[in-house]
């Protein structure tokens, strides 16, 4: 997983030559004390690196294109302090290639009724300086963040925050990398993608290896590995079976799959039953345990839920309440908006969005033709989040959201051996339900109770791709409209 402390962003802020040497003077402090501050208030998940009081063409020219070629800034923060004539931005702006956030604050939180006169006018410009410079993002049609508020606020820099992950997971796209053992699910669409378009659009790498060059690294594992986390998965989870054999082989699978996958500095992988040569079990419980520490993964092939829930983890570092694969699989109809749905799969769900502490057990799989695999058994934590998909439109990409109320299971269901989360889709299951399969969402998807619909509409702005989100304020024949406006313009870009 990319770590969140390997980037900074950088705080530029406005201001031009009009007010003299002295006024540029105390912007200077004032951005100091700004950043200074801000990294001190223990709200931000990285640092802000202050960099320049912009005043020329040039100046700005300049720390654009060093942001753009600094790979530990994940993006800028703006700020009028006074007023800066955005014409002067038109140059640098053009040639940003990171993410962007305009904030629209001022160093004081209120006007001072004894000492405002003209020179604290002069100095003090930010209602209508960030106006002038939004402007130019506008007209530029720039993809940014616009948050508004006194700097000093929590919910303020809470906001920042978001956007700071969300930004991290633009940087962690670029190069993130996904391995396939295997190829995908024979014949299922929805796995399937076009994988140059991916890496053209979101930097993503996705390439085959035959489940042939893992096995050796599986082969290879000693006994004394295996006893090693075999401890960790009894500190971890509890051991709910008499077949440790099964369970000692996951673990033999989890390192070799993990040295696989560090070697080739891959941040997520898939496999398929279908295609399991040389291996005894379908990995489960070392699939689980690998997510937990921050893969991202993709049953059957799909390779857009494994980047994608490599993504959202990336983003959730540090603060992660849980974000895991998830797969919609059946319903509970009930009266007076009750309806329900269970969430679940064979084996993957990663035990980051259990309630409690996680059971290993063994269980027949009834597909794939191989020996009974462990894996972990549990019911889902409740609480607000949402549900994602990443699909493939053919020329374009589109993310798809849902805000989801996850629930308590209403039933314990205690002959089937998953993994289960339990949720109510906005507005309900059944307009949910109709607006997911109208905008093409996928089986597959990724439920997460740590990253936002925002931070997800912040990254496909992003990255250039489409964003339809289902919420509590859905109704389908305006949702039908939507995607309508939403298929004519996407063809024109």
């Amino acid at each position: 997983m990319k770590q969140l402390k390997e980037y900074k962003f950088w705080f530029i802020t406005g201001s031009q030559h009009l007010y003299g040497e002295e006024t540029l003077k105390k912007v200077a402090e004032h951005s100091v004390v700004m950043v200074e501050k801000l990294n001190a208030a223990g709200t931000l998940p990285v640092e802000i690196d202050f960099k320049i009081v912009a005043t020329t063409s040039d100046a700005i020219e300049q720390v654009m294109e060093d942001a753009n070629y600094d790979q530990s800034c994940a993006g800028i923060i703006t700020w009028m302090h006074t007023f800066s004539p955005s014409k002067m931005w038109i140059r640098g702006l053009g040639k940003l290639q990171k993410p962007y956030l305009h904030l629209h604050t001022q160093f004081n939180k209120e006007i001072p009724n004894e000492e405002i006169d003209m020179d604290f006018m002069n100095l003090n410009q930010s209602a209508h300086g960030d106006r002038e410079h939004g402007f130019i993002g506008t007209r530029m049609r720039l993809a940014r963040r616009v948050v508004v508020g006194y700097w000093g606020d929590k919910n303020v820099q809470e906001k920042i925050g978001l956007w700071m992950r969300t930004a991290i997971g633009v940087a962690a796209s670029k190069s993130l990398k996904v391995a396939r053992f295997g190829d995908n699910m024979r014949d299922v669409a929805v796995t399937e993608g076009d994988k140059v378009e991916a890496q053209i659009k979101l930097g993503w790498s996705v390439n085959t290896y035959p489940v042939g060059d893992l096995v050796p690294y599986i082969d290879g594992v000693s006994e004394k590995e295996i006893d090693a986390l075999m401890k960790v998965y009894e500190e971890e989870y509890i051991l709910n079976t008499k077949n440790i054999a099964s369970v000692r082989y996951q673990a033999k699978m989890e390192i070799g799959m993990k040295k696989f996958l560090q070697e080739g500095k891959f941040d997520a992988f898939v496999n398929t039953f279908e295609d399991l040569y040389g291996m005894k079990q379908l990995p489960g419980l070392a699939t689980q345990h690998l997510t937990a520490q921050g893969y991202g993964f993709g049953p059957e092939g799909d390779w857009k839920v494994a980047a994608m829930t490599s993504l959202m983890k990336t983003m959730a570092q540090g603060d992660d309440k849980g974000t895991a694969l998830m797969e919609d699989y059946t319903y509970h109809f009930g009266d007076n908006g009750g309806s329900l749905i269970l969430g679940a799969h064979m084996l993957e769900v990663c035990p980051s969005v259990a309630a409690e502490k996680p059971k290993i057990e063994v269980h027949d799989l009834g597909i794939g033709g191989k020996d009974a695999p462990a894996r972990l058994v549990f019911e889902g934590k409740s609480g607000k989040a949402i549900t994602a998909s990443l699909i493939d439109m053919g020329g374009r990409m589109r993310l798809i959201v849902n805000d989801v109320l996850a629930v308590k299971p209403i039933l314990s269901m205690p002959n089937l051996p998953v993994a289960r989360v339990m949720w109510k889709p906005m507005p309900n299951l059944e307009t949910s339900a109709e607006a997911w399969i109208l905008a093409g969402g996928a089986h597959h998807s990724i439920i997460s109770f740590s990253v936002t619909a925002q931070q997800l509409e912040d990254w496909a702005a992003m990255m250039d791709i489409e964003f339809v989100h289902i919420n509590e304020k859905t109704e389908i024949s305006q949702f039908k409209h939507d995607l309508l406006m939403s298929d004519l313009i996407w063809k024109l870009k």
